[in-house]
């Protein structure tokens, strides 16, 4: 799975539904009522517009990516609040957090490491600023109509996600519990909640699309039947649902009133 414009497009409906409510409605609290918001990781600026029913007003967005082609898709729909930085993430000092109320990121704790955590933490007290981090893949994946190969697959894929993304070797499906426990070191204070994809019959692209990404990773870590694998379950997504684990996490620094 790349992370192409399209791609990213496909998997938006199934990121907002799966956010947790009360969680976003948390970091809306606490972005303040003049929201300066820095978003890493943006994409096309799915964070922003999952955002833009329940802040009640404007806010000044700063979008944060190093792929100039997705930056290019955001600045077809950004509004003059909205600030586009192609920036690399490794570089955290780099990060445009002048005047910053809250940072939020998407579906990108999972490809960074622990030292990336940790250094990113340091940084966020330094301001102090609340973070927000959605839809953090947790290792779970179950399908209502199972298939013998789900467990290895699943295992495969896992131990894919640890490898390196250009972050240093990555958190994978333990993103959403290593970040609880940097941030809370750091001083924080953490509240996690479930925030599972339920992929149906009508999302039947973004099933199959998704599973062929997990069949290439299988792949290359060894698992000789996994595009047979893939081929089943593209031929059952018309049968039950594909439930994908996530967890949305919100760290409040410390003295956060």
């Amino acid at each position: 799975m790349g992370f192409t414009a399209s791609w990213l497009a496909l998997r938006e409906p199934a990121d907002l539904a799966a956010r947790d409510d009360g969680l976003l409605a948390a970091a809306v609290r606490a972005a303040g009522p003049l929201p300066v918001i820095v978003d890493l990781g943006s994409g096309t600026g799915s964070t922003l517009r999952a955002f833009a029913p329940v802040l009640g007003g404007t806010a000044a967005w700063r979008l944060v990516d190093s792929d100039p082609a997705l930056l290019a898709q955001a600045a077809l729909s950004a509004g003059p609040e909205v600030a586009l930085h192609r920036l690399d993430l490794r570089t955290l000092a780099a990060l445009p957090l002048q005047g910053a109320s809250l940072v939020t990121a998407s579906a990108l704790l999972d490809l960074c490491s622990r030292d990336w955590l940790t250094r990113l933490a340091a940084r966020l007290t330094e301001q102090p600023v609340a973070f927000y981090a959605a839809l953090n893949y947790d290792g779970v994946m179950t399908w209502t109509s199972p298939d013998d190969d789900d467990e290895t697959i699943t295992a495969a894929f896992n131990r894919h996600q640890r490898g390196d993304k250009g972050f240093g070797p990555a958190l994978g499906p333990d993103c959403a519990s290593s970040a609880a426990d940097v941030f809370a070191k750091a001083g924080f204070t953490v509240t996690q909640a479930d925030s599972v994809w339920v992929l149906g019959p009508d999302q039947a692209e973004l099933q199959q699309q998704l599973c062929a990404g997990i069949a290439n990773a299988a792949a290359e870590m060894g698992i000789a039947g996994a595009q047979q694998w893939a081929a089943r379950r593209h031929a059952l997504v018309g049968d039950g649902h594909c439930h994908i684990g996530h967890r949305d996490f919100l760290a409040l620094p410390p003295g956060y009133q």
